[in-house]
């Protein structure tokens, strides 16, 4: 079976665009938001997120990596920074595809334990085949697939693309 292309590099650079000025909307009264990628191509997303928005506003940008087992997302969840850094302030959680929600009701769930004054969920192409009752806030591009199909981010050196397997 073939791979089907649904973003490429040009519409990926597009969406993460609109998705920065979307979040920059949403936090325009902050001084500061956390943007916490999911590892691996969660926290590439959050990274090209957050040089979007150093170069469309004023907000101070603080990265963040969860690391989550994505075969095993009731194990431990860790982030990258203290608690301390986080808490109180605004975080958009973000991952590249929402498939059925799991991981990112898991990472949702870690967050909840600590006070926020805003939070949200970001993702590069939702799916529509949610086992959990999760939305992406912000998002890309939404696709509707059959059960059978998957969708792929590749984040490669100066390349991204989306592809449907």
């Amino acid at each position: 079976m073939k791979n089907t292309i649904i973003l490429d590099d040009k519409q990926i650079a597009q969406r993460i665009r609109r998705i920065a000025y979307e979040i920059f909307e949403s936090n325009v009264n902050e001084e500061e938001v956390i943007l916490a990628g999911i590892i691996g191509n969660g926290y590439k997303l959050a990274q090209m997120i957050s040089e979007q928005l150093e170069s469309i506003s004023p907000l101070k940008i603080v990265l963040c990596e969860v690391q989550i087992d994505k075969k095993h997302p009731r194990e431990q969840i860790t982030t990258s920074i203290p608690v301390a850094t986080y808490q109180n302030k605004s975080l958009v959680l973000i991952d590249d595809v929402l498939h059925t929600g799991t991981t990112l009701i898991y990472g949702v769930k870690h967050f909840l334990d600590v006070p926020l004054t805003q939070f949200k969920t970001a993702v590069l192409v939702d799916r529509n085949h949610k086992r959990y009752p999760i939305k992406a806030d912000y998002k890309g591009i939404s696709l509707s697939t059959s059960l059978n199909e998957n969708v792929a981010v590749e984040f490669a050196e100066g390349k991204a693309l989306a592809l449907l397997e």
